[in-house]
């Protein structure tokens, strides 16, 4: 068994759950133990964002995972005004701050402002590493984070919805945006803070969310038969 499988990922599930899943079913159908099959993903999803992850099957196919991994995504984004999180989403500590009900435009034009090239400092609680450390050890071991702004391009951001204190939207970034940043350098636009509520991944490079399935409870036979080269 080898090719590309196209998982959606679901809330509360790590990357590496969805990997090891595929790798037990893998193993199995071939008779070898999980330790013995190549199983790999091309871009994590945290474990409380949904959608597209691209998971690698085989040798073949894992020594791809670099150069997979360094394509264009498209996510559908809900941030929350009003508070920010140390982490920059749900699981972090909460605070408020001062916000407002802006009009429509207000908020189309805080979005339109990252549209191009810009540049983007990543979250503390990153995977970026520092002298050899991953930056959310450092910053979990309340050590401080400081990382370099680095160049990023958003190819297209556009309001979905926008119920206060919620902003839905959707946007086509480059490889190494992150999400979280972009949710409070947004809400900077705005002068206010926000963090990032909901995050759903529908396309990385040219795979689709629409042709990905949900592994849970499926069989070998389920996943050759969604193989792809």
């Amino acid at each position: 068994m080898h090719g590309v499988l196209l998982v959606d990922k679901q809330k509360g599930w790590t990357s590496f759950d969805a990997v090891n899943y595929v790798r037990r079913i893998v193993a199995t159908e071939v008779g070898k133990k999980p330790k013995n099959v190549k199983v790999g993903h091309t871009g994590t999803l945290d474990p409380q964002a949904t959608g597209l992850l691209v998971l690698l099957v085989g040798k073949e196919y894992t020594t791809k995972a670099t150069d997979l991994s360094k394509v264009d995504k498209t996510y559908e984004v809900t941030m929350k005004l009003g508070e920010t999180s140390t982490t920059g989403d749900n699981e972090g500590e909460k605070m408020s701050v001062e916000t407002r009900e802006y009009t429509k435009t207000e908020v189309e034009h805080a979005l339109q402002a990252f549209l191009g090239e810009t540049m983007q400092i990543p979250p503390a609680f990153s995977a970026m590493k520092i002298n050899g450390q991953r930056a959310y050890k450092l910053a979990r071991a309340g050590k401080e984070v400081q990382l370099e702004a680095r160049p990023i391009k958003i190819s297209r951001i556009e309001l979905i919805d926008y119920s206060h204190p919620y902003i839905k939207f959707v946007a086509d970034v480059s490889s190494g945006t992150y999400i979280r940043s972009l949710v409070e350098d947004i809400a900077k636009k705005l002068d206010t803070g926000a963090y990032m509520s909901d995050l759903r991944r529908t396309k990385v490079g040219n795979f689709s969310l629409e042709n990905a399935i949900d592994i849970r409870e499926k069989t070998a036979e389920d996943i050759t038969m969604h193989l792809r080269p």
